[in-house]
C-alpha cells in the first residue's frame, strides 16, 4: 500500500505541476530598475505571503459579484456542495467497512453496495475526482470565476489607461501583458485552490482526526495528526525556500519573452541591418538563461517531492501496523472491517493531502504571479482630476501659456518661461532646432504631462482645473508618426467619434482627400490597414488621421509636423487636406519645413526652450534674425535638391 500511495503521489504530483506550469509558465517578480514598468521590485528572500491582508483586500471588491443576485446563489450553491462532499467523504469508507463486516458473516447486503456505490458516484475517483458533486459545482462555479476574471482585467485595463505618458514611454509592452495575462489568472487560480482544494483538505484532516479518536483510539488520531501537521509544515517551509529559485527563473522567463517580442516589433529594423542571426543567437541566450533557472528550480521541486513521500509513508507504516495488530489479535473488538476502514480513510486522506503541497506550491506561484499586479494597481496616475473639476466649455476656442516653465526630469529644463496667445480661429506656427521644446507644447497642451510653473489656458479656463477628458475631447492631433489600429480603415476614422454614422466617416474621408484611394482597394473601407497601418503608405496614413480629426470636428487643432515625412508632392496634396481641418479653428503647428507655415497668423521660433523671436513670415524674414538664418538655409536644401533631381534626370535621358 505504501508503495502504490508513493507512486500514486508522484504521478499525480508531476501531472499536477505540468498542469499548473503550462497555465502560468513562470512569473512575474520584475526588477524594477532598468525594465521600465514602473513597478516595485520583490526581494528573491521574501515570502510570499508578506502583506497578505493588504492583497486580500485588493481583491475583495473581485470576489464577490455585488450586483447579480444570481452569481451570488451560484456561490451559496458550490459552498453547500462542498460541504456535502465533506459529508460523503466520511461515509463512503464507513460503508466500505460495513460490507465486509457483512459480507465476513456471508450475508447478502446489496443495500449497502447500493449505498456505497451511490456515494462513490457523488464523490467521484476519491475527493480530486469528477464525481457528481465536483461536477456540477465545477459547472456553477464557471460563471462566477468569469465575471472575477471579467471585473479584475476590466479594471487593470482602465488603470492601465489611466497612468501617465511618462509612465507609458518608459514600459516593456511585452512584460506589461505578461503581467496583465498571469495576474488576472493568478486570481482565479487562487480562488479555486483555496476554496475548494486547501479548505476541504484541511477539513478533512480535522474530521479524521476526530473521528479515529472517537471511533477508535486516540493513538490513532495521533499518528494521523502528527503525519498531517508534519506534512503541511514540511511543504511550507521547503515551498518557502524554493520562492527565490521560482523567482529567479521568472526573470528570466520575463527576459525572454521581453526579447522575442521587441525582436518581432522591430522586424523591419532587424531586416535593414542584416541582424537576424544576431538577434536568434540573443533569444538562444535568454532561453539558455531561463532553462538553467528552471533546472534549479526542478531539482528542487524533486527535493520536496522526496521529502513529502517519506512523510506520508512513514504515517501509513505507523497506522497500518497499529491497525493490523489490533485485528489480528481482536483488540477492543476491531474486525477486519475496521482496517478496510482505515486504510480506506487513510487512502483517501492522503490523496488530497498530496495534492495539498501541489496545491500550496501553486498558490506560492499565483502569489508572485499576483505581486507585479498588485504594483500595478497601485502605481498612482500622475496626472489626476482636482476634486470637482468641470468640464471644459469651449465657447471660442483660444489658447495661452502664460509663464510655463516645464521639465522632464530635475537634468534639463525644457521649457522656459513660455507665453502666448492664440486667437480664436487663428494659427500659430512653431519652428525651430530639435529639441526646442515644440513637441512638449503639445503634450502639454493635451494635459499629458503638468506644468512646473505657470498656466495653460484654453477660453480662459485653466486646463489643470478642469476635466482631462473635456480638454482633449476638445483638440484634434493630426502627428508626425500615424500609428493606426490593426483594424479597418473604416474604424480608424470612426475613432475620431465613435458613434458617427457611415455617411459622416465617408465625407470625412472626402475633405482628407482619401475618399477615392479608399474605393480603389479590394475591400474599400473595410480593407485592413495591419499592424500600426503598416499595409498604408506613409501619405495614406496621414489622410486617414486627418479624416479621423476632421470627423472629431475639434476647437483646437495640433499639427505636429505633419508632414515632415513625405514627398512633395505628397506634401503638396496633405496640406490641401490640412487647410479644410484647421479651416476656422484655432490651429497650432510644429513645422520641419518653413514653407508650409509662411500663412501662418504668427510664427515663434523656439531656441532652448525660450521664444527667441515671434512675428508673421514677412517681418521675421525683414529682421535678419534666427529665423531668416533658418529660411536661407532651407531655401539652399531645396535648390541642391532641385539639382540633384535635374542631373539625375538627364542621366535617365542619356
Amino acid at each position: 500500500m505504501g508503495n502504490a500511495l508513493k507512486s500514486h503521489h508522484d504521478s499525480n504530483d508531476k501531472v499536477k505541476e505540468k498542469k499548473v506550469k503550462e497555465v502560468h509558465i513562470t512569473s512575474l517578480d520584475i526588477h524594477f530598475k532598468g525594465n521600465g514598468l514602473g513597478l516595485s521590485s520583490q526581494s528573491e528572500e521574501g515570502s510570499t505571503w508578506r502583506n497578505v491582508w493588504k492583497k486580500i483586500k485588493i481583491l475583495s471588491p473581485f470576489l464577490w459579484p455585488k450586483k447579480d443576485f444570481t452569481l451570488q446563489l451560484k456561490v451559496i450553491i458550490c459552498i453547500l456542495l462542498l460541504i456535502a462532499g465533506r459529508i460523503v467523504n466520511l461515509l463512503v469508507p464507513m460503508y466500505h467497512k460495513y460490507i465486509v463486516d457483512e459480507l465476513s458473516a456471508s450475508k447478502f447486503c446489496w443495500n449497502l453496495v447500493l449505498i456505497y456505490v451511490g456515494f462513490k458516484f457523488l464523490q467521484g475517483g476519491g475527493t480530486g475526482g469528477m464525481g457528481l458533486l465536483n461536477n456540477l459545482r465545477s459547472f456553477l462555479w464557471i460563471r462566477v470565476q468569469q465575471y472575477t476574471t471579467r471585473e479584475v482585467e476590466v479594471e487593470l485595463f482602465g488603470h492601465l489607461h489611466s497612468l501617465s505618458l511618462r509612465w507609458h514611454l518608459g514600459r516593456k509592452t511585452g512584460e506589461v501583458l505578461r503581467v496583465m495575462d498571469r495576474g488576472t489568472d493568478s486570481i482565479n487560480n487562487l480562488l479555486s485552490y483555496i476554496i475548494f482544494s486547501i479548505m476541504p483538505t484541511i477539513t478533512d484532516i480535522i474530521i479524521a482526526v476526530v473521528f479515529f479518536i472517537v471511533s477508535y483510539n486516540i493513538w490513532f488520531g495521533l499518528i494521523v495528526f502528527t503525519t498531517m501537521a508534519l506534512y503541511i509544515v514540511a511543504t511550507i517551509c521547503v515551498t518557502e525556500w524554493r520562492t527565490k529559485f521560482q523567482r529567479r527563473m521568472n526573470l528570466a522567463d520575463n527576459a525572454t519573452k521581453a526579447r522575442s517580442v521587441d525582436s518581432l516589433l522591430n522586424f523591419e529594423t532587424v531586416k535593414y541591418y542584416g541582424a537576424e542571426e544576431y538577434e536568434v543567437n540573443a533569444f538562444r541566450e535568454a532561453v539558455l538563461n531561463y532553462q538553467n533557472e528552471e533546472w534549479k528550480s526542478s531539482v528542487t521541486l524533486n527535493i520536496l517531492n522526496t521529502l513529502q513521500n517519506i512523510t506520508v509513508s512513514s504515517g501509513l507504516l505507523a497506522g497500518s501496523i497499529l491497525c493490523v495488530y489490533l485485528v489480528a489479535y481482536q483488540k477492543d473488538g476491531f474486525t477486519v472491517g475496521d482496517y478496510v476502514l482505515f486504510a480506506s480513510y487513510i487512502m483517501q486522506l492522503y490523496v488530497p493531502l498530496n495534492w495539498f503541497g501541489t496545491y500550496y506550491r501553486a498558490i506560492q506561484k499565483n502569489f508572485v504571479d499576483m505581486e507585479n499586479m498588485f504594483d500595478l494597481l497601485t502605481v498612482r496616475p500622475e496626472i489626476v482630476d482636482a476634486p470637482g473639476a468641470p468640464s471644459l466649455v469651449i465657447r471660442e476656442g483660444s489658447v495661452e501659456f502664460r509663464n510655463v516653465n516645464f521639465s522632464y526630469n530635475a537634468d534639463r529644463e525644457i521649457l522656459k518661461n513660455v507665453s502666448f496667445y492664440v486667437p480664436p480661429g487663428k494659427t500659430l506656427a512653431l519652428v525651430g532646432p530639435s529639441g526646442g521644446g515644440k513637441s512638449t507644447i503639445i503634450r502639454l497642451l493635451f494635459r499629458f504631462y503638468d506644468v512646473s510653473n505657470g498656466e495653460i489656458l484654453i477660453d480662459g479656463q485653466n486646463v489643470r482645473a478642469v476635466k482631462q477628458m473635456s480638454v482633449r475631447k476638445a483638440i484634434g492631433v493630426v502627428p508626425q508618426d500615424t500609428v493606426l489600429f490593426n483594424n479597418s480603415i473604416k474604424f480608424n476614422i470612426q475613432y475620431g467619434k465613435v458613434s458617427a454614422p457611415e455617411a459622416d466617416i465617408v465625407s470625412a474621408a472626402q475633405n482628407a482627400d482619401i475618399h477615392e484611394r479608399i474605393l480603389s482597394f479590394p475591400d474599400a473601407y473595410n480593407t485592413q490597414v495591419g499592424e500600426r497601418g503598416l499595409k498604408l503608405s506613409g501619405g495614406e496614413k496621414q489622410r486617414v488621421a486627418i479624416a479621423r480629426t476632421i470627423l472629431k470636428s475639434p476647437a483646437v487643432v495640433l499639427l505636429d509636423e505633419a508632414t515632415s515625412a513625405l514627398d512633395t508632392q505628397t506634401e503638396r496634396n496633405i496640406q490641401a487636406a490640412l487647410a479644410k481641418v484647421c479651416a476656422n479653428r484655432t490651429t497650432i503647428i510644429v513645422a520641419h519645413r518653413l514653407s508650409t507655415i509662411i500663412h501662418a497668423d504668427e510664427i515663434a521660433v523656439l531656441k532652448d526652450g525660450e521664444i527667441v523671436e515671434r512675428g508673421r513670415h514677412e517681418e521675421l524674414i525683414t529682421q535678419g534674425g534666427e529665423y531668416a538664418q533658418m529660411w536661407e538655409q532651407q531655401l539652399r536644401n531645396d535648390a541642391a535638391g532641385e539639382r540633384r533631381g535635374s542631373v539625375g534626370s538627364n542621366e535617365v535621358e542619356t
